[in-house]
């Protein structure tokens, strides 16, 4: 039974140009924390992710969100929890300030990934070998639909999850190969030149075969230099993403967008403001077959379920610690294995919690294992830092979601 909850506004400074981009000059990683302690000795930690200011209002909205959780058995919580996330989003003081977004939905985000993991560990088991030996019916009982049911009904998820139960063993052998990772740390905006050549070719050696620069610059002219720097210096055989940080309006984006395809990137990540759709679907016409990637600031399932109808997404980047927390990260990686689009989550030193979930995308939804970013800034705060070996993510065999933070 949980008895206690507390929250806990935690900030980490970055070294100079670390995390910087088109947007974000001087960004302070933050995470506020939420804390579930039961009765049993467990603790269940989740978070959500922000750059600095802000941080303790995401806090104050986990907090009143997990003071509704005293007394209750986890376990009991987690076999209905899509229930319990639906009357939570539609909160009716707190709706107003969203829907499903802002402040609040971050607050819920920090919940929900503390009730994962207090329910991983009091299994004793890392998260994505609860995810992956729950049933589809089990699965499906912990997500909310509400406003999906166009695209994606009960039955819907449940038939999409039975179908992938097929090749679910072999799918298992990520486990032992490791998932790939790429590498965005070789060109933050406010690096040089000559230190975006030298981590490039440090990344390259470190066996990554993928690797993404920040662009956005207010002269095209460095943008188009960088990128070249880069495929030059990795060679055809690397796959580059570019990284506008929504610095583009639509105009902007069409020009820029066409220049820059001369060195083949394998995306454009997010050109421009997150709610304009129908500009990126303008663009992703205009640019095609080159593809766009986007979700990094989609705060919940039904934006991207119309990014999807739209057809302007070749790459969804929906994370956990933005959307409500695992139960939605669900929820939106279903919808994608509906449409055929792969699922790669945002990774702003998240990879903790996503190491676990891009493998249950895999083993359980049959999603294709493309690589998962990484961002080591934070990693000497976690008690359990993500392992990279050759490129490629090691499993975790820790219980729960890795997400514990040393005091």
């Amino acid at each position: 039974m949980i008895l206690k909850t507390t929250t806990k506004d935690v900030r980490f400074p970055l070294g100079k140009g670390a995390g910087s981009d088109a947007i974000h000059r001087d960004p302070i990683y933050s995470y506020a924390v939420t804390y579930l302690h039961d009765d049993s000795g467990h603790t269940g930690t989740g978070f959500a992710f922000t750059l600095g200011e802000g941080n303790d209002l995401v806090c104050k909205a986990a907090q009143f969100y997990a003071e509704q959780l005293k007394g209750k058995d986890i376990e009991e919580l987690m076999a209905n929890f899509g229930e319990t996330f639906k009357q939570f989003s539609n909160e009716q003081q707190f709706r107003w300030l969203g829907p499903h977004k802002g402040v609040v939905h971050l607050g819920l985000a920090a919940v929900t990934n503390a009730c994962y993991d207090l329910w991983a560990k009091k299994r004793g088991v890392p998260l994505w070998k609860l995810l992956t030996d729950l049933s589809p019916e089990q699965i499906v009982k912990t997500l909310d639909l509400s406003y999906l049911e166009d695209e994606l009904t009960e039955q819907q998820a449940l038939s999409l999850l039975i179908q992938n139960t097929v090749g679910k063993e072999q799918r298992k052998d990520i486990l032992l190969k490791g998932y790939p990772g790429y590498d965005t740390s070789i060109g933050w905006f406010n690096y040089s030149d000559e230190q975006v050549r030298e981590n490039t070719l440090r990344a390259v050696d470190q066996g990554y075969i993928a690797m993404k620069l920040k662009v956005g610059s207010a002269e095209a002219e460095r943008d188009i230099r960088r990128a070249h720097l880069v495929r030059e210096t990795t060679g055809d055989a690397v796959k580059i993403m570019l990284d506008a940080n929504q610095q583009w309006n639509l105009p902007q984006a069409l020009k820029i967008c066409k220049q820059l395809q001369s060195m083949n990137p394998y995306w454009i990540e997010e050109p421009t403001h997150p709610d304009d759709i129908l500009a990126h679907k303008t663009l992703a016409d205009a640019i095609a077959p080159t593809k766009l990637a986007l979700g990094e600031h989609v705060p919940n399932r039904i934006i991207f379920k119309n990014y999807l109808q739209s057809k302007c997404a070749g790459f969804i980047q929906v994370d956990a610690v933005r959307v409500g927390g695992v139960s939605e990260f669900i929820t939106v990686s279903l919808l994608c294995r509906k449409y055929g689009i792969p699922v790669v989550p945002h990774v702003g030193d998240m990879g903790q919690l996503h190491q676990h979930l891009v493998l249950f995308n895999h083993i359980s939804m049959g999603h294709e294992a493309l690589f998962l970013e990484q961002i080591p800034h934070l990693q000497q705060h976690f008690v359990h830092p993500v392992q990279i070996k050759g490129g490629v993510y090691i499993t975790p065999q820790e219980p729960g979601s890795s997400c514990d933070l040393k005091d």
